[in-house]
């Protein structure tokens, strides 16, 4: 079953106040609407890109924060949602097809998690969710500033340098598809520096 953009903004409004921070409704938000952007710049579908950003974190809203990767992969699955709605939980949070590759510290293995990250052909549309994850905090911003923010947060851990290396290679993947620079797509950028 598709998800529409209508029914993952309906699903975060009705989330507001049931978790113990609406940050990640905000951020779930700017995220879809930046992942629009993009896709409407890419000539993709404005649509899917939308409905993605908006519930990419929904596992937030299901279960401890530590596991809402794992949480929103199931409880959109059990919802009946196409593969892509809750597939999209569980790589929006790593790079390049490893599950060492994220900003979130050192992830517990979780076998399932791991091999799905190892072995699943990412499409342009986790890509979009991966580097709007790492452009939105409630506003969009630089992959920079978001960078530091999350390390800020959460602190630096051995696979930081390696998840800042390979942020800017997504970020510079999409200015080569787009030919310019993707940050020309929000020029409300400066007002959030």
């Amino acid at each position: 079953m598709r998800l529409t953009s209508e029914k993952a903004l309906e699903m975060l409004e009705n989330a507001k106040g049931k978790t113990i921070d609406d940050g990640w409704i905000y951020h779930s938000i700017c995220a879809g609407n930046c992942a629009a952007r993009i896709a409407e710049a890419l000539n993709l579908d404005v649509e899917k890109a939308r409905a993605l950003g908006y519930i990419h974190d929904i596992g937030k809203l299901v279960g401890d924060y530590q596991d809402h990767i794992m949480n929103g992969y199931l409880y959109l699955k059990e919802l009946g949602y196409d593969e892509d709605y809750y597939n999209i939980c569980l790589t929006h949070s790593y790079l390049n097809n490893d599950y060492l590759c994220t900003a979130a510290g050192i992830p517990r293995n979780i076998p399932f998690r791991t091999e799905f990250i190892k072995n699943h052909k990412y499409t342009i549309y986790d890509k979009i969710i991966n580097l709007c994850d790492l452009m939105c905090t409630s506003v969009i911003t630089t992959v920079d500033k978001r960078l530091i923010d999350v390390i800020t947060r959460r602190g630096a851990y051995y696979n930081t340098q390696y998840h800042v290396k390979e942020t800017y290679k997504l970020k510079q993947y999409f200015d080569d598809l787009l030919g310019y620079n993707l940050y020309d797509l929000f020029p409300e950028i400066k007002e959030n520096l």
